[in-house]
């Protein structure tokens, strides 16, 4: 009889153990950038945020680095369902639908004010985009402002002529051209590298980029444009969504509101660190020549009026709502 009891015992635990194990759901997260960078320990606390909250039940893993996929193969991945959750840099996708593109357009959105300005105008757009697809949009962080990266000094766009320009994105591709430049696509994972090596000598991206880099050992020059801010979102694919009970949706949703409102604040940590770390290791972090300023934001005046032409109705209904 004892034995019986305790075979049952054991049957019972089994069930609950394996029930248990069918309610648990796991999820990758692919990211493109290193585990150290700020978005990505956002993006590891949202995880534990909706571990908590969920009682276990959906379990996030973050493969920071491009370890998983490499940056521009994350949203088809996240589409196609090779991966449930993902973090994409929506101007690698301007080529695909102009709206992606608009966070990469110079002098449009300057400021983290304006980054989030423009980020609510866009979301309605991008979520209905996203839903044509069978995706979701959870959250959306800015990087700090873009400024230029430079191995010799500038004093206007014409010392860009010839110069080896790092591009991450059909913007970025076509400042170079507008400058002269010589376009190389080199993606965050490889920048340092790219550098070290001479495949690049120039590009335009954040302090906390460089930072990352540890492009202090290559490169001693950074004017502070501010020439934009580009965002980071996540998104998800909607079928995994949909096979969630309710409250563990409610967790992620939740958990997706605070990794907004925490990852602005910190990507403006992020600004102020990382160009105090470039500095110290002797990068000069300058203002830019007033000519630069003013080349650039020719630059910027084309690829607006280019991207209207391309973006078609929906893209001037974004500026002009942004502008509002």
């Amino acid at each position: 009889m004892k034995r019986r009891t305790l075979n049952l015992s054991i049957a019972a635990g089994l069930l609950a153990f394996s029930a248990a194990a069918q309610a648990q759901t796991k999820w990758d997260l692919p990211a493109a950038y290193p585990a150290t960078n700020f978005h990505t320990v956002n993006l590891n606390q949202f995880a534990a945020d909706i571990d908590k909250a969920s009682g276990g039940k959906l379990k996030i893993t973050v493969h920071p680095n491009a370890s998983l996929f490499k940056a521009p193969e994350i949203k088809r991945a996240v589409q196609g369902g090779q991966a449930q959750i993902g973090e994409i840099l929506m101007v690698n996708f301007q080529n695909e639908w102009g709206v992606w593109g608009a966070d990469g357009l110079p002098f449009l959105a300057t400021s983290y004010d304006d980054a989030m300005k423009l980020w609510r105008a866009q979301r309605p757009m991008v979520e209905k985009k996203l839903a044509e697809q069978g995706m979701m949009a959870l959250y959306a962080v800015p990087w700090p402002p873009q400024g230029i990266y430079s191995k010799k000094p500038l004093s206007s766009a014409a010392d860009l002529k010839g110069i080896k320009w790092r591009a991450y994105s059909p913007a970025t591709a076509r400042i170079a051209e507008l400058v002269g430049a010589q376009p190389v696509t080199v993606q965050a994972a490889e920048v340092s590298q790219a550098f070290a090596t001479g495949v690049t000598e120039s590009m335009m991206s954040s302090g906390s980029t460089g930072a990352d880099a540890k492009l202090h050992e290559h490169v001693k020059f950074w004017y502070d444009t501010q020439a934009w801010l580009p965002k980071n979102l996540v998104i998800v694919n909607r079928a995994a969504f949909n096979a969630l009970d309710k409250a563990t949706q409610d967790a992620v949703m939740k958990a997706a509101a605070d990794a907004e409102v925490r990852g602005l604040a910190e990507s403006k940590k992020a600004n102020v660190s990382s160009l105090n770390i470039l500095k110290a290791g002797g990068m000069q972090i300058l203002p830019p020549p007033a000519q630069l300023t003013a080349d650039m934001k020719k630059v910027g005046d084309t690829l607006l009026t280019e991207w209207l032409s391309k973006a078609g109705p929906e893209g001037q209904q974004l500026v002009d709502a942004f502008r509002k």
